[in-house]
């Protein structure tokens, strides 16, 4: 990698921007809010915080302003943002409403990783500067160089889960260029060593960073601004993917120079190490800090429901470690992001012209338990059919409009009763047909049975039932009273579930969101006590190090959270249902499929599914039955497969830099 001298500059920047991401408080005041002089920055406590705090705005969150195909900290549909689309929308948890294809994202984050990082270089260089010339303390030098090395263990975990072994640039290369640029060429590490290094990094972290009780009132809120545990909780991250990858790499086969130099995989031998790192550095939040999970005991199932909803809202209770702050944008002009814009659903849209495009697939809908509760853990699927039989799908390519009289559909009175039962994070994180949102009974509806037996799905159409009353293929004659299948085929225009299910986790249903873009204010949430139970849990269920006993404690805590009140053992099966349960749509599943290796088995010629709901009006009183269906823009694309290949993105600009890419680049 080739890095350019150049003397250091800040670029034009809003500090208000700035201020907003590490918590909206006394941590950034500054003089001016819209030039600020580089040597003005470097003079006093108050402007290296300030530089601090465009290295936190350039952290690569995968949060509501990430777009996979794009790049981070983008707003809106305009700009060259792109739709707003969710990494879950990549995996078997969801899908665009309009539909989209599978993977990684285009945006190979090479050059903003590397730049970040010469940042931090910069930084760390100003900070030494700045405290041998007496500016700065002992104390704030010292946080604030382990902040610096935190968001370069950030940065550089971006890097190696998209590229693997990295080139690692932990000095400023200016004083070694001497005309000639091949002295700044620094080759890849391994890919083994690059994920040593950002562990080194979290240490060097964790090293000074306070805990959240150690926090002044001019040091920001913690929960925005990096803290000895979310230093830990990083590093608790970084060690699964790093393990499993170690563990799994057999599992997807590649050829080439860079796997012969290991620039890319692990021997299976290194997993061990990864896993106990990351039962350790879980093991130091669980048993060490004060947090605890919100709500851990319900009086029923409803309040379970309720609570783990309010989690995402409100960013509740004591379990949120580290998390990203926004203002509505209405008011502050690009300060919020569009997750409630163009995520809620029809009957309670916002009033924006992109509404409703967030489809939550069946295939993770099914994964939910019931109140069974007999220590299994076993799945629940919906059940649509008398027979059982609950593995067999239609397509749009194969209707069973000649078959419906020999389906034998389970005919409900009302579409809410096959999710009664359903465990309560399902309804805390999915609007499912007939559930309430904002008050309003949301219609997902798909078609219908006419009373001669004719199926009509996935088009404009009505029927008197035997009742006299008229009936809608969509459930509701006007489209503001509706919510599913509509419109699929239109691109500007889909803005009805494509699936049957809405996303509920992260709407702010407690509040009002003007139809205007960059609105939304919820708090993202990177890290929370959740997924350090469950990280550690992986890692014992894996690895056989850590104690099991509290493994299955953690395990079963997240589930009698969520009001279930039995213990299922722990086994590698159970972690991972939960994990999809517990993680859905928080942009974990992607790289779980990633790290484990999975995404190209999974995704071989695959169709993500869909519950079509129809109200069948050869009944005197008609009934409600579902279908189920492959998806239709799935079937459309013609399934979707991953190619190994893209477990390694392209390394660009190595006809320049010398480097060797990564298999089949």
């Amino acid at each position: 990698m080739i890095m350019i001298k150049k003397k250091f500059k800040l670029i034009a920047m809003s500090i208000l921007i700035l201020a907003l991401n590490i918590g909206c408080n006394q941590f950034l005041e500054v003089d001016s809010l819209t030039r600020v002089n580089s040597e003005i920055l470097l003079s006093s406590e108050k402007g290296l915080k300030t530089i601090l705090a465009n290295l936190y705005n350039r952290m690569p969150l995968e949060d509501f302003n990430y777009r996979p195909d794009v790049g981070f900290n983008l707003r809106g549909w305009g700009g060259g943002a792109g739709e707003m689309v969710m990494t879950s929308m990549y995996t078997d948890e969801s899908i665009l409403s309009q539909g989209n294809g599978i993977g990684l994202g285009g945006y190979n984050y090479w050059t903003r990783g590397f730049e970040t990082n010469r940042e931090v270089n910069i930084f760390l260089n100003s900070i030494k500067s700045a405290f041998d010339g007496g500016i700065i303390s002992e104390a704030v030098y010292n946080r604030l160089w382990s902040e610096a090395h935190f968001i370069r263990a950030y940065v550089y975990f971006g890097l190696a889960k998209r590229f693997g072994g990295v080139p690692i640039i932990d000095w400023l290369q200016d004083d070694d260029y001497t005309g000639d640029a091949e002295v700044l060429k620094v080759p890849r590490s391994t890919e083994l060593d690059t994920w040593k290094f950002i562990l080194a990094e979290c240490d060097k972290a964790i090293e000074y960073l306070p805990t959240p009780d150690e926090f002044s009132d001019n040091d920001g809120n913690p929960l925005y601004r990096a803290t000895r545990w979310t230093a830990y909780a990083l590093k608790s991250r970084v060690a699964l993917h790093a393990a499993s990858i170690a563990k799994y790499s057999s599992e997807a086969s590649f050829t080439g120079e860079a796997v012969n130099l290991k620039l890319v995989g692990m021997d299976a031998s290194d997993a061990t190490f990864f896993y106990n790192e990351c039962i350790s550095a879980s093991n130091a939040i669980i048993e060490n800090s004060n947090y605890s999970l919100y709500m851990p005991n319900p009086a029923n199932a409803a309040d379970a429901a309720k609570n783990f909803q309010e989690l995402f809202m409100n960013t509740q209770g004591n379990e949120i470690i580290f998390a990203k702050t926004y203002l509505d944008g209405s008011k502050y002009a690009d300060q919020g992001h569009d997750y409630d814009v163009r995520y809620s659903p029809s009957q309670a849209s916002t009033g924006f012209h992109k509404w409703g495009r967030f489809s939550v697939a069946l295939d993770l809908v099914d994964l939910y338990e019931d109140y069974t509760d007999d220590g299994t853990g076993t799945s629940a699927l919906i059940k649509t059919r008398t027979d059982g039989i609950e593995n067999s799908y239609f397509s749009t390519n194969n209707p069973p409009s000649s078959q419906v009289a020999s389906i034998p559909f389970i005919k409900y009175g009302n579409p809410y009763e096959p999710f009664m039962n359903k465990d309560a994070r399902l309804h805390g994180s999915v609007i499912v047909p007939g559930g309430v949102y904002k008050g309003v009974t949301i219609v997902m509806q798909g078609g219908m049975i006419k009373k001669d037996g004719t199926l009509v799905i996935y088009q404009r159409d009505q029927e008197e039932g035997y009742d006299g009353n008229m009936y809608y293929t969509y459930g509701a004659d006007a489209p503001t009273n509706y919510s599913g299948f509509a419109t699929m085929t239109s691109a500007d225009d889909a803005n009805y579930s494509a699936t049957g299910f809405s996303v509920r986790k992260y709407l702010a249903e407690d509040k009002t969101i003007v139809g205007t873009e960059r609105s939304s204010y919820t708090p993202w949430i990177e890290f929370r006590l959740a997924e350090i139970y469950l990280n550690y849990a992986e890692s014992v269920a894996e690895s056989g190090q850590g104690s099991q006993a509290n493994a299955q404690n953690y395990l079963n805590a997240l589930r009698k959270r969520a009001g279930h009140t039995d213990n299922i053992p722990l086994t590698l099966e159970n972690v991972l249902k939960e994990r999809r349960l517990e993680l859905a749509f928080e942009n974990i599943r992607i790289w779980d499929l990633v790290r484990r290796r999975e995404y190209h088995t999974l995704y071989n010629n695959f169709r993500r599914k869909a519950l079509v709901q129809l109200i069948d009006l050869r009944e005197p009183t008609p009934k409600y039955v579902f279908l189920r269906m492959e998806q239709f823009h799935d079937v459309q694309a013609g399934g979707r497969t991953f190619q190994v290949n893209n477990y390694y993105y392209n390394i660009p600009g190595v006809d320049v830099s010398g480097l060797i890419n990564n298999p089949g680049r």
